[in-house]
């Protein structure tokens, strides 16, 4: 069997009560979810103020607190994580921005946004804001976004996990994308 079936298999497992398969499940996805930490935490600088490894701990027991989780395969698992830890970075973010209160912020790229850095607090902000406003307008754009970047997710992978094509991924990822270039654009000044 796959790594991404017993995942799902596992997960499964979990959500009806099992919990030796919940111990089983950690080994599977803690190396994962650590990488994923790690690419959100790429720039050395942000390793003094959250490490890659607090983030997935912090993130590993939101995940395990909830009450038989509705886990429905390895990527929405993954999403759940990924979305996890985009709040625990916003709210990270947002402790370090108060920290700074007066400080300009620099703008960055809709790519740059999507690592954190203590000197670009802000950009994780604009980025959470912005995901939330394309949430409120299209709520599948929003998914594919969270699953792609922060999940670490593969167009198909977020295809099954949504029920939608690839190639519907793909259209919808690059209006998503255009949509939030735009909005960041917009909320620094462009």
């Amino acid at each position: 069997m796959a790594a991404g079936e017993d995942v799902t298999k596992l997960l499964i497992d979990w959500k009806s009560g099992n919990q030796q398969a919940m111990d089983l499940l950690v080994p599977l996805v803690y190396d994962e979810m650590r990488r994923l930490a790690a690419s959100y935490l790429s720039d050395e600088r942000s390793a003094a103020t959250l490490q890659p490894t607090a983030l997935v701990h912090e993130a590993y027991l939101r995940l395990v607190a909830q009450k038989l989780p509705d886990w429905q395969s390895r990527s929405h698992f993954f999403g759940v994580a990924a979305h996890l830890m985009r709040q625990i970075l916003v709210d990270h973010a947002r402790r370090q921005k108060s920290a700074k209160r007066g400080e300009g912020v620099p703008a960055a790229p809709f790519e740059e946004a999507l690592t954190f850095a203590p000197e670009r607090s802000g950009d994780v902000i604009a980025l959470d804001d912005a995901l939330q406003a394309l949430a409120q307008v299209d709520p599948r754009k929003c998914q594919i976004i969270e699953l792609r970047f922060f999940g670490g997710c593969s167009v198909e992978e977020v295809a099954q996990s949504l029920g939608i094509s690839v190639a519907t991924v793909g259209r919808e990822q690059r209006l998503a994308e255009a949509w939030l270039h735009r909005e960041l654009s917009r909320g620094w000044g462009g």
